[in-house]
């Protein structure tokens, strides 16, 4: 059917919401292995894009390839100074093919959100923009280039991860210019030998390389199936093939921190919460149905290894819980999700019996120590220090507001199914604290501009109207304590009851 039509089967894998687990595995096994480009073609391609004849680009260049894909090609080079790199060419007019066949695939999304309501609650349209947005990617190779050097980065602390780094000046949106690794795909990988191997390390590290790219940086690459995950020929283990990648906001990196440490934890009541936070609520969203479908799934899980159940299935499982009780998971979580079944794939082949909730817990610290330190960065710090300026500078003005508002009688609620009265009464006391929050401040300061006054009277070494506001700012902070017990714990308690 095309590059297209392999491209949207792979993204499929990642949406558990919409298809049982044993056509998620099926397609994140997919590959798009087709024939290689007529002789000829891809040195034209580089030809064009680089301006420059292969014979003086490359030291040496071999016409066949290594690989070939729906979209592109991998021959291998060596530059004028002998270092060997892997040169990825686009096949000619695909990015042509492949926005024709995406006009057509977004009609037929269109019509199906159009025509049955079910697959308008599961979101046809969004999911094909998501394709689209991921397939421009992938078709422009100064995106891979870019990726390969932040994965490459974020990456660095691991010795037995191997990222191959691209080479700028041979590098255009059509043909990826990036270092040669000599190693073989980790599925080629025998029980014999997997003895010479540290592959307990190996699995310990990839996956702890996941939790990072994930959890730390919020940049992780979507597509590690064990094609893509080389074995080199020192023993470690390389990620190639960025083109498929998903960015996480912090926000989504702290749901999914607390959802996989649920998880391993078996936490049933945490792990509802982060999927809640993860998903979009539909009309028929059944809170208490998801707690009970989640309880159950972990309770299912306990501690299997990967060659028991895998971490990507139980992500999958959940995701497909959340559906079912009306809670669309976010694209992010399927993503995950789909990763880490290929994942799971490259870890069983390396080590059938690697705990993942060990991994998840032993790595936790030292995930949150790196997430705590990206969080105080002075970048970071500096604009927090600005948004709290910007709100203290706005703080009067809008107390202001509200208490002329309250004063005027210009507050509207609307309420259902309240307690009109209670809700009165709690404005009230909101009021009569913002009131006298104010009266506080206002007497600090007082105090403060009067203990630089020159020639004022002193009571113990200090000015006397000094102490007079600090005095009348202590009895008014008391007096909303003594009001707060004497009022807000009965009333509680009476509500408890």
């Amino acid at each position: 059917m095309g590059p297209t039509f392999i491209k949207l089967g792979q993204l499929l894998s990642t949406r558990a919401d919409l298809l049982p687990p044993v056509y998620l595995e099926a397609l994140s096994r997919l590959r798009d292995d087709v024939e290689p480009m007529e002789r000829g073609v891809a040195e034209k391609v580089i030809e064009e894009e680089l301006g420059v004849r292969i014979t003086h680009a490359f030291g040496s260049f071999e016409p066949d390839p290594i690989g070939s894909a729906s979209l592109g090609q991998v021959h291998r080079a060596t530059l004028r100074d002998g270092r060997p790199v892997a040169v990825k060419v686009q096949r000619p007019g695909i990015r042509r093919r492949a926005l024709e066949d995406m006009e057509v695939i977004a009609e037929l999304a269109e019509f199906v959100d159009n025509h049955s309501e079910r697959a308008s609650r599961l979101g046809f349209g969004s999911m094909v923009e998501q394709f689209r947005a991921s397939l421009v990617g992938e078709l422009d190779y100064r995106r891979e280039a870019a990726n390969l050097e932040v994965l490459g980065d974020a990456l660095a602390e691991y010795d037995r991860i191997v990222v191959p780094r691209p080479v700028d000046d041979y590098t255009t949106s059509r043909v990826l210019t990036m270092d040669y690794v000599d190693g073989r795909s980790v599925d080629s990988l025998t029980p014999l030998g997997r003895t010479e191997l540290d592959s307990e390390d190996l699995a310990d590290q990839l996956l702890g390389a996941y939790l990072h790219q994930v959890l730390v940086h919020g940049f992780f690459h979507a597509d590690p199936h064990p094609g893509n995950v080389l074995l080199t020929r020192d023993g470690r283990l390389a990620l190639i093939d960025l083109g498929m990648v998903a960015r996480l906001s912090p926000e989504i990196q702290d749901q999914l921190s607390r959802l996989l440490l649920a998880i391993s934890s078996g936490d049933s009541s945490a792990a509802a919460d982060a999927l809640e936070r993860l998903g979009d609520r539909l009309d028929d969203y059944d809170p208490e149905a998801l707690r009970t479908r989640v309880a159950d799934l972990l309770l299912r899980y306990g501690r299997a290894t990967v060659g028991e159940l895998s971490a990507g299935r139980s992500l999958v499982e959940l995701a497909m819980a959340a559906s079912s009780c009306g809670l669309r998971p976010g694209a992010e979580l399927t993503m995950l999700a789909k990763s880490l079944l290929n994942l799971d794939e490259v870890a069983r082949t390396l080590d059938p019996g690697v705990r993942i909730d060990e991994i998840i817990e032993s790595h936790a610290a030292a995930v949150m120590r790196h997430r705590m330190a990206e969080k105080v960065r002075p970048a970071k710090v500096m604009r927090s220090a600005l948004d709290a300026a910007a709100f203290a500078e706005q703080l009067p003005n809008r107390l202001n507001k509200v208490l002329e508002s309250l004063a005027e009688g210009r507050v509207n609620l609307r309420l259902e199914g309240l307690d009109e009265g209670s809700v009165i009464r709690g404005a009230q006391k909101l009021a009569n604290r913002v009131t006298a929050g104010v009266m506080i401040a206002a007497f600090v300061i007082s105090a403060a501009l009067f203990s630089s006054a020159p020639h004022a009277s002193t009571l113990w070494g200090y000015p006397l109207l000094t102490i007079v506001f600090l005095g009348l700012a202590i009895l008014t902070a008391v007096w909303v304590a003594v009001g707060m017990l004497r009022r807000d714990l009965p009333e509680r308690r009476s509500g408890r009851r």
